[in-house]
């Protein structure tokens, strides 16, 4: 009956998951020294996500919104916030960072010196030991302030240091924590190069052991690594060749490594003119038959994706927690502006359509910010079935951080294209967001693709339980009443009994578009089987689809819990939910019905040849309508 089972995906997917390895795969692998017996039994999925892909409802990570931090955490992270939002308003200077390209020692001092620059770092090692949620927390106030800068210390505080305090042997964290959290010592992740973007583990740089077995020689270049003009310490990657145990082949595979700049061999280049971040200084590191100690292998050898995978995955919350910060003041701005400001002797925030765009954008501000805690709160309660949902936050939040701004700027008209306010730098500064930490283009083919391949495998166990329906009742049941159910029209999914009584028809919107997600992602399944992989016109409107799907989830638990807690918000989040869900509802089945109709799939078949053209040079860039024959 169904063609595809997810042996067969995941082999298919692993081309795209190769493509976007890095930026893109989940944390499933466990942290070194963690082993898991083959006799044992997976544990279920916990992920609300990837459950709906194959018609289940997994609420524990949904409902109720998480609060993973006890009375004693809430003040901890209080008392950082006057001094941050100090630090930006009275000691760094966001156009002079702009201007200059560079961050003064006298800032760089008072960061180091209010201990941020170790924000995750464990407190023996000398570092703040902070929890993801308190992390988001401080990343609002600094993308509020300046968003070159936050990626300046960002990219120390998280990637810089993530992967020894993740991977690291205790010796390696006792030698080089210390330093990145209070030694004034910069970390940095060098993993991109000239031949190698999205596709990580295709890395060219190599690593061969030295006779002796004492050091590896290490001989490549990496680009646009950020600090790399001014780290110390290096989490870099390079193919090294092992040899399989049980079959004696060689093979490269890639392997992580903790290099230093002082030794012999390391340099770097100039930093790279950009659009902006220009204070965070990028440039190309080169390494040229570096010897590096085999203590400074990260992880095991062999094991580097792995430890790339996790680093990257592990902070992907943390790009929407900083530019929700930068939403807010956008907005702030915007509304001030429409506020105040007088035309055809009105203010503009009488007029409907200005009323349109403010409220869009303090919704899609809502949204991201939901996401953003909902995401590190539940890492933070212990999670690990977090991936589609780390990718969908990633996603959401930098592009409504691009449309806020955007619509900001139009709100403020002339002013707002000032350098004054600080749009224009906001927009300079944030347009890399959707491509680094995962293109967003491959991010969605990710959601789609490893929602899909769960989907494959619950319908390939479904298809063993219906060879022997007597000893498999209760799912042979379970699955009959499911699609009984749909053929009548009444959903299985029901959420009503998660949120308060105004948010229940709200509820029902969401639910009725997880039936009608989950049906989709079966006739997908069974029409294309595994060359579905080849349908990216297909898999951008799954993840689409995907993604309304769980911003609508998550803002119906965060209202639900505002309103049990009596928040003085309270009323303004239902609307704001009430709203989003109305027009999230909306463009999943607008998503389903492109996925579903021949008209669309015929017409991406004429804008695949629109493209080709143009490649080809017979596209619109090489005619002109006065040009003489």
């Amino acid at each position: 009956m169904f063609q595809l089972t997810g042996q067969a995906l995941s082999r298919n997917s692993q081309q795209l998951v190769r493509y976007g390895a890095v930026r893109c795969l989940a944390t499933t692998a466990k942290a070194k020294g963690a082993k898991t017996s083959s006799s044992q039994q997976p544990k279920p999925d916990q992920s609300f996500m990837m459950n709906i892909f194959s018609g289940k409802l997994q609420t524990a990570q949904l409902f109720p919104y998480p609060e993973p931090l006890n009375v004693e955490q809430k003040e901890h992270i209080q008392a950082f916030i006057d001094p941050v939002t100090r630090f930006f308003n009275e000691t760094n200077n966001r156009i002079k960072n702009d201007v200059t390209g560079n961050v003064d020692e006298q800032t760089m001092d008072a960061v180091w010196d209010l201990g941020i620059m170790g924000i995750s770092i464990p407190e023996e090692y000398g570092g703040l030991g902070l929890t993801n949620v308190q992390a988001a927390r401080l990343s609002d106030i600094s993308g509020a302030n300046d968003l070159a800068f936050t990626i300046h210390i960002g990219a120390h505080q998280s990637i810089g240091t993530k992967g020894i305090l993740l991977f690291g042997t205790e010796a390696q964290k006792k030698k080089y924590l210390p330093q990145l959290s209070t030694g004034r010592v910069f970390g940095a992740f060098a993993l991109t190069e000239p031949s190698v973007g999205s596709d990580a583990a295709s890395v060219k740089t190599r690593a061969v052991l030295s006779p002796c077995g004492k050091y590896y020689i290490l001989n490549g270049s990496k680009l646009w690594c950020s600090g790399g003009g001014i780290a110390n310490i290096f989490t870099t990657f390079a193919q090294t060749e092992i040899v399989d145990p049980k079959t004696g082949q060689k093979k490269d595979k890639m392997t992580a490594f903790i290099v230093e700049r002082g030794f012999s061999g390391v340099s770097t280049g100039p930093p790279e003119k950009k659009m902006g971040l220009k204070c965070s200084v990028t440039t190309d590191v080169y390494f040229d038959d570096v010897k590096v100690p085999v203590e400074n292998v990260l992880g095991e050898v062999g094991n580097g994706f792995k430890v790339a995978v996790n680093i990257l995955n592990s902070g992907r919350f943390g790009l929407c927690a900083m530019l929700t910060g930068t939403m807010r003041n956008c907005i702030e701005q915007a509304a001030e502006h429409v506020s105040n400001r007088v035309q055809f002797k009105r203010k503009l925030i009488e007029f409907e359509n200005v009323q349109e765009k403010l409220a869009k954008m303090a919704m899609h501000h809502y949204v991201a910010q939901s996401l953003g805690y909902m995401v590190s709160g539940n890492m933070d309660l212990g999670s690990t079935d977090y991936h589609l949902e780390a990718a969908i936050t990633k996603v959401f939040g930098t592009e409504a951080g691009w449309y806020i701004c955007d619509e900001a700027i139009q709100l403020l008209g002339g002013n707002g294209y000032m350098q004054a306010p600080g749009l224009e730098q906001f927009m300079r500064d944030m347009r890399v967001f959707r491509i680094f930490e995962g293109a967003n283009d491959v991010l969605r083919l990710f959601i789609a693709l490893t929602g899909i391949q769960q989907a494959g495998n619950h319908l390939k166990g479904l298809q063993r339980a219906m060879k022997s329906p007597l000893t498999n009742l209760g799912t042979v049941f379970q699955e009959g009443t499911k699609r009984v159910s749909r053929k009548m029209g009444a959903g299985s999914t029901d959420l009503s009994g998660f949120v308060v009584d105004p948010l229940k028809d709200s509820a029902k919107l969401c639910a009725q578009n997880i039936d009608l997600f989950s049906q989709t992602i079966e006739s997908l399944l069974i029409k294309h089987g595994k060359n579905i992989i080849e349908r990216q016109f297909l898999l951008a409107r799954v993840a689409d689809a995907a993604i309304d799907i769980y911003t609508m989830a998550v803002v119906l638990s965060r209202a639900t819990r505002s309103v049990r807690k009596g928040l003085p918000s309270a009323e303004h989040e239902l609307l704001m939910t009430q709203a989003w869900c109305t027009e999230a509802s909306h463009r999943v089945q607008q998503n389903i019905h492109r996925i579903q109709s021949g008209v669309f799939n015929e017409n991406y078949k004429i804008m695949s040849k629109i493209a080709s053209n143009i490649c080809s040079h017979q596209g619109p860039a090489h005619t002109n309508p006065i040009e003489v024959d």
